[in-house]
């Protein structure tokens, strides 16, 4: 029996499972074996040259990416072509785009490379039409955006979920509070600071032992973690926690009410790319998730430029910014001078420990 029967054969018996306190044993048993097929599904197969579960072959580039994904025909490519000079394939039959195309998205000093990815299908995490290239591509991404016809009925978008699930990206989650680690010796401990509501020590012994880890180190921190949060970290290199926005095309063809009822939905956002509504909103929002920081960097003497900010993540010291600017400019690091609502006082001196806020002005002073 194949991978690919396994898994269906798994799937078939959690959906058959009646879920209550008898069986969540032989669930949790079953969702680790479901995880440890898939993983193995997407991993190289011997004499494939690695190339199971590659991305399209697009060049990371810019201050962050986002990618589309979506069904076909739900207005990618004309989303890509309003936010950026790419002129992505448009038509109104399927898959008309049949590989990646990138664009540049310019937006407050930052170049957002934007992914056009061919649609996907459902089964495409086990293959079907080109899913695996566009879900792993996904996972390089800072912000998927989830593009939906809002013509459609609501399933599309948890199927397009339930794709990214299985080949392991996380939709709006932070990676679960659980310290997970292989030993060579000792067995395994299982500590917890607060007993955990819905793992239970005897179903991590037994996940273990179907991966044949024998020796660990478990420490959950978190009393609501469960049994899909403790696979995940076993698995953990696998496992991609991704920002995603729910982009709903087409809203000039429903009513209001739906429009407005859609527009309500956490982290979702509405347009309509043939009468060019709501894509400034959207690309503000894109911003937002990103959460990139802006600096003005500056000389001794010279006013800064402010507008021809330097961009780097959230929460960036400035050791990253030195790292940023030029390799160099760490090994001559003397200290820095900051302005801004990060300082204590204007300028503040400030070692490469110090944390960056957006639109700080930062100047450095090498030996």
């Amino acid at each position: 029996m194949g991978i690919l029967e396994k898994i269906e054969q798994i799937k078939l018996e959690l959906s058959r499972t009646q879920k209550n306190k008898a069986t969540e044993y032989h669930i949790g048993l079953l969702k680790g074996k479901l995880a440890r097929y898939r993983r193995q599904l997407l991993e190289p197969a011997a004499g494939s040259g690695g190339s199971t579960g590659q991305g399209f072959e697009v060049q990371k580039s810019g201050d962050a990416r986002v990618v589309l994904i979506g069904f076909p025909s739900v207005g990618k490519s004309s989303f890509l072509s309003k936010i950026t000079k790419t002129k992505s394939e448009v038509a109104n039959y399927a898959f008309t785009t049949l590989t990646s195309v990138p664009g540049v998205l310019e937006y407050h000093g930052a170049e957002i490379q934007v992914v056009d990815l061919p649609g996907i299908i459902r089964g495409a995490s086990q293959g079907k039409g080109r899913g695996r290239q566009v879900v792993a591509t996904a996972k390089t991404a800072e912000l998927i955006l989830m593009v939906l016809d809002a013509t459609k009925s609501n399933d599309q978008r948890e199927i397009l979920e339930a794709e990214l699930e299985s080949v392991g990206i996380r939709l709006n989650c932070s990676k679960p509070n659980i310290h997970f680690r292989v030993k060579k010796t000792g067995g395994i401990k299982f500590n917890s600071t607060s007993p955990p509501t819905y793992l239970s020590e005897k179903i991590c012994y037994a996940i273990l032992k179907d991966y044949k880890i024998h020796n660990a180190d478990i420490l959950v921190r978190d009393p609501e973690c469960t049994v899909d949060d403790f696979i995940d970290i076993i698995n953990e290199d696998h496992i991609t926690y991704v920002k995603c926005l729910y982009v709903y095309n087409k809203v000039d063809a429903v009513s209001l009410e739906e429009t407005d009822r859609l527009a309500r939905e956490p982290q979702t956002c509405v347009m309509s790319c043939e009468l060019d509504l709501g894509i400034t909103d959207l690309v503000e929002a894109i911003w937002k998730n990103l959460n990139l920081t802006r600096l003005y960097t500056k000389r001794r003497g010279i006013l800064p430029k402010l507008d021809d900010p330097m961009v780097v993540r959230h929460d960036s010291s400035i050791e990253k910014v030195c790292d940023s600017i030029h390799k160099d400019f760490k090994n001559g690091f003397k200290y820095a001078l900051v302005w801004g609502s990060s300082a204590k006082h204007s300028p503040q001196k400030c070692g490469l420990s110090h944390i960056v806020h957006d639109e700080d002005v930062v100047q450095l002073v090498i030996k």
